[in-house]
């Protein structure tokens, strides 16, 4: 029975002991955390923006519909604007592909995608480019 006691007694004074443990008695600014920051020299570099070649900006979306559909790109690519359902190359749909972007890969291909550098005029890579970024809303600007 003296025991039973005695434990009621001390569980007060376990319990403020296990709250103090977790606690600080520093103040805010007063430590510093190791390891300390270093100086970074140098800049930091600016977000870069892709470009589009001059020649292939301001396309005709319409002129490029008939451009995507005669060019086969139907074939490989999803544009449900086109009725496009290939699934060789990405869903345009999906991808919603910038300009540039658009424009690099028609003019330089990647993976199964050939160039259509000098198969198509730079107004119909203008044009079917446009057409893809604005059916799909991509940026147009970049």
């Amino acid at each position: 029975m003296y025991r039973l006691a005695h434990v009621r007694r001390l569980l007060p004074l376990v319990f403020v002991l296990v709250l103090a443990v977790g606690c600080s008695t520093s103040k805010p600014g007063e430590k510093t955390a190791a390891p300390l920051p270093s100086t970074v020299q140098g800049t930091v570099p600016k977000e870069q923006t892709a470009t589009v070649p001059s020649q292939y900006k301001g396309g005709d979306p319409v002129a490029g519909k008939k451009v995507f559909q005669s060019a086969g790109c139907a074939g490989c690519h999803t544009l449900k604007d086109a009725g496009a359902t290939g699934n060789v190359g990405p869903n345009l749909d999906q991808v919603k592909p910038p300009l540039s972007l658009a424009v690099t890969r028609v003019t330089k291909g990647a993976g199964a995608m050939p160039s259509f550098k000098g198969q198509l005029s730079d107004k119909q890579i203008a044009d079917v480019t446009a057409y893809v970024v604005s059916k799909t809303g991509g940026n147009l600007n970049g």
